[in-house]
Formats: structure tokens, C-alpha cells, sequence
């Protein structure tokens, strides 16, 4: 049983006491163009009144970890009016708290779901009474004032120590990849989702119209969030129609149905000993328990077996599902990352789930429509599992947090049910698989596609492929367009299976036609 005799939740039982959320829109009404710093400070002191404590919660926070604001999150790129010299002491500073430890996390959506896992092991190990995860993004803001020409100065001297754990970007970059024009996020789901596509063999609008009844139920819900960047309903016909509004940023995707990063949000989650949170003066209603924590991480996109495929993500909800003793079925409350839809439809595949699922696949709205707050996402999900299984006492949510290119992944279960960490081991972290396709590193001179997708900017079309040498290698290259061949093969969007015959360009790219 999880607790004690009597009902009784031992002392060193981690609990989520409060969670916050804080957000603005450009130019409503009360809009304050707040800083990142702000932002989170907001957020903070909102997850520290939800918390209902009689006794100061902001003295009690011994560690606080600051989730990595998009513009700091790689080393090629500042935040373009300055930030804070200690982010995580800013923040704290905005609610009074002097934590002994402060951090500074990796890049990546998984990190604020893993850190509830770490930090929950770490209370009931004793080592830690009352750990904080705050993050934000305020590019809506950076963009709008970009524009008018205001360039504010949001650097703060703070000084004092923090722990930055780097930008932990390593596992991430594939300069291959990047160097044939798939270098951001974009390209790199597009071509996931391509792969699945042809697995399922459909045709692009066909699959676009997936799309569309995957997400129409998500602008739902983020039509009803007062604090979602775009609170839009829109069909699924909306979202799959190419418009001049809704044009292709890269087959197959609709403007309307990638994530949205220009959003000003912030969210904060509190995680303290059931014996703080008495001391405290936490009413025990307000207390959520975790039930179980999972993280994954994935091969590199080229090295993946199947293209279309996620099984770390899948490995983690299967184990934070089976150490909570709990099955999807069990799952009332249900957010699955969704910057794009193939993180979502893989977890549906898995289980067997429908895209109408009377409970719903986002607790927020999603990440295209809800908005895609950085890093810090996950935070505003778990902000509303915990407000869910408060409202609805003895149910059960779950959190999907997804990094990188489907590159890393951690799952929460939440419910006001007690959770027993007597054996510490509701946390883990699996390990990673080792059956990797090998990436050609000397130029071929024929590939077979396997996937594919085409960039769609005002510079033009470029289409990006991923194949394999005879050699069984993994190759990539760009498919040459102006064959005409080559580009009706792959503007239909069926270049799959079909053999080019590869050449390095001036710049050693690879270019494909059609052999």
C-alpha cells in the first residue's frame, strides 16, 4: 500500500504543492512587455499562492532550476536584448527565495517532466526538502518590439552561483542533415512524418486531412485557455486546406499545424516533502502525487531504424505506466507532446488510441494553438494534470514530454492518490537503444529513398531526402529540381522507393536524380 497505517503519507513522500502559470498577449488589454525573467517570476508566485500554504513556501526552496529560454538555448544564439548573468537567481529573486542550489537546465521539452522525476528522488532520498521548475519565453514580445524598433535592455546583474549544466545540445546535431537545409525543427519532424505516411500509404492531402482530425479537437481545448498564444477553434478541413494563410512550410505540413514559438508564457511547478508541505501549512487537498517518472532518448534521426518510428518515447509511457501499476485505459487526464503531429500519432499507434478520444490527447491545446512555450512547454501541461486530478480526486493523468527530433522523451503519471516512494525507484531513466543504421561518411554514387520532405520559403522549394546506399548506408542528400523527373516524383510526394543517382555539388552537398 502506498501509505502508512492509517492513511498517513510519510514524511519524505514527494508532492506537487503548486503549480502557476502566467501569460500576455501583444496588445491586449494589461499587456506589460515582461521579460523572461518576469515572466517566470510570475509564474513562480502564482504556483506558490495555488499552493494554499499558511507558511512561506519561497524561504523553503532549497534548489530552483531555470528551464533554458529558447534564445539561450544553443551557443550560436543570445537573447536579443539581454537576460540576467544568473537566470535561476533572477527568478528567485521576483518571490524572495535564496535557494542553495540554482540551475541552469539543458535545451530540451523533456527537462522539466525528467527534473520532476529527479527532484522527487532526491526529496525522498532526504536530500532536498522543496525544489522549484520554472521556465519562459517571451518571444511574441521580442518580435513585436523587433519591429517597432524598441530594443529594451533586459540584462540584470545578479551575481551569485548557479549551475549550469550547458546547452546539452550534443545528441542533437547532425550536421549532415543540416548542411542539405534540414536544420531546424521543422524539416526534421516533416521528415519523420513523411516516412510514416508511406508506411500507411496515403497521398499528402490525404494524410494533410489526418492532420487536420488530429489537431481540430486540440484548438478546441485552446480556444477555451485563457492563456493559449492562438485561442482559435478551427475544423479539421481549416487546418488541412493550403491557403496563402495556411501555405506548406515543408511537406506535408500547413503553417497552422507546426508548433507556435512565438508565445509569451510561463509556467512553474513546486515539488516538496509531504513533511515540508505539513509544515508549511499546505492543505493536504492541494497535494498531487507522482506516481511515476520515465526518460528516454532516442538515436539520432539518421541512424534510426525505422524513419517513422519513436520507440523511446514509447518505452517511456510503457514504463511510467507499469511502475505506476496503471495502463493507458487508467488514464483520465492525457497531454501528448505535440510540436507536430507524428509524436502524437505514434503514441495513438502504440495504443491503439483514436484521434477523437472522448478524453482528449492535450490538457493545454498543443503546441500549435496553446503555444509552443520553448523548452518549458511540458511545465504548462503539468500545471494542468494538476489541476485536473485536484478537481477530480482519485483520477489519473499523464504528461508525454518530447526533445530534440523525437530525440528524447520523459513521462509523468499524476493523481491525488498517494504514491509510495519508500523504494525510491518511481523514477528511472532507460537505457538507450544501440541498434543504429550506419551513415555513410565517403559519397555514393546511388541512394534509395526512404523519406523525404520539401522546404517551402520565399527563396523557394528544396527537397531534402534520406536514403539508403546499397551498401545498406544511410545517405542524405537533396533531390535535384530542376530535373524534371526528379521533380515530379518528388512534388507528387510519392519519391519513395525510387533510385537516384547521387553527385557532390561545388559546396559537397549531395544531389540526387532520378537514376
Amino acid at each position: 500500500m502506498s501509505t502508512e497505517p492509517g492513511g498517513y503519507v510519510p514524511d519524505n513522500t514527494p508532492v506537487v504543492i503548486g503549480v502557476g502559470q502566467y501569460s500576455e498577449r501583444v496588445g491586449e488589454p494589461g499587456y506589460e512587455a515582461l521579460s523572461y525573467m518576469d515572466l517566470a517570476g510570475r509564474a513562480l508566485a502564482g504556483a506558490i499562492a495555488d499552493s494554499g500554504a499558511s507558511g512561506s513556501v519561497a524561504d523553503a526552496i532549497d534548489t530552483l532550476a531555470a528551464i533554458r529560454a529558447f534564445e539561450m538555448s544553443r551557443p550560436d544564439r543570445k537573447p536579443p536584448f539581454g537576460a540576467a548573468d544568473n537566470v535561476p537567481r533572477a527568478i528567485a529573486k521576483r518571490v524572495g527565495a535564496n535557494p542553495a542550489r540554482a540551475i541552469l537546465t539543458t535545451t530540451g521539452g523533456q527537462t522539466n517532466q525528467q527534473l520532476v522525476g529527479e527532484f522527487a528522488t532526491a526529496i525522498a532520498a532526504g536530500d532536498s526538502q522543496c525544489a522549484v521548475i520554472v521556465g519562459s519565453e517571451a518571444i511574441s514580445t521580442v518580435l513585436a518590439l523587433t519591429a517597432k524598433g524598441e530594443i529594451p535592455d533586459w540584462y540584470e546583474a545578479i551575481g551569485g552561483d548557479f549551475e549550469d549544466q550547458g546547452f546539452g545540445v550534443e545528441e542533437l546535431m547532425e550536421p549532415v542533415l543540416f548542411m542539405h537545409g534540414a536544420s531546424g525543427a521543422i524539416p526534421l519532424y516533416a521528415l519523420a512524418e513523411n516516412a510514416r505516411r508511406h508506411k500507411l500509404g496515403l497521398g499528402l492531402e490525404e494524410y494533410r486531412r489526418e492532420i487536420g482530425k488530429l489537431f481540430a479537437p486540440f484548438t478546441k481545448v485552446a480556444a477555451a485557455n485563457p492563456h493559449s498564444a492562438a485561442p482559435v477553434e478551427r475544423t479539421a478541413e481549416e487546418l488541412a486546406t493550403v491557403t496563402d494563410r495556411n501555405r506548406i512550410v515543408a511537406e506535408p505540413y500547413p503553417r497552422m499545424t507546426v508548433a507556435r514559438d512565438q508565445v509569451n508564457q510561463a509556467a512553474a511547478v513546486i515539488v516538496a516533502s509531504a513533511g515540508l508541505a505539513r509544515a508549511l501549512g499546505v492543505p493536504e487537498d492541494k497535494w498531487v502525487h507522482i506516481h511515476a517518472v520515465t526518460a528516454a532518448t532516442e538515436l539520432k534521426l539518421s541512424q534510426r531504424p525505422d524513419l517513422a518510428g519513436n520507440p523511446a518515447s514509447l518505452a517511456s509511457v510503457d514504463a511510467a505506466l507499469a511502475r505506476a501499476g496503471k495502463s493507458m485505459a487508467d488514464m483520465r487526464y492525457i497531454d501528448f507532446y505535440s510540436c507536430f503531429a507524428i509524436p502524437v500519432f505514434n503514441q495513438c499507434d502504440h495504443f491503439g488510441l483514436s484521434v477523437d478520444d472522448p478524453r482528449g490527447l492535450t490538457l493545454t491545446g498543443g503546441l500549435p494553438f496553446f503555444g509552443g512555450a520553448g523548452n518549458n512547454y511540458s511545465a504548462h501541461a503539468i500545471a494542468e494534470a494538476v489541476q485536473r486530478v485536484r478537481g477530480d480526486r482519485g483520477s489519473f493523468a499523464l504528461v508525454g514530454a518530447n526533445g530534440g527530433w523525437m530525440s528524447k522523451y520523459a513521462t509523468g503519471i499524476y493523481s491525488t492518490e498517494p504514491a509510495d516512494w519508500s523504494g525510491n525507484d518511481r523514477f528511472a531513466v532507460l537505457p538507450k537503444a544501440t541498434d543504429k543504421v550506419p551513415v555513410a561518411r565517403e559519397p555514393v554514387d546511388a541512394a534509395t529513398v526512404e523519406t523525404y520532405t520539401i522546404n517551402r520559403g520565399p527563396k523557394g522549394a528544396e527537397a531534402i531526402f534520406i536514403g539508403r546506399s546499397d551498401a545498406g548506408e544511410r545517405v542524405v542528400g537533396n533531390a535535384d529540381l530542376t530535373d524534371a523527373v526528379t521533380a515530379e516524383a518528388f512534388e507528387s510526394g510519392e519519391p519513395f522507393g525510387k533510385r537516384l543517382t547521387l553527385t557532390q555539388d561545388e559546396r559537397g552537398r549531395t544531389v540526387g536524380r532520378l537514376a
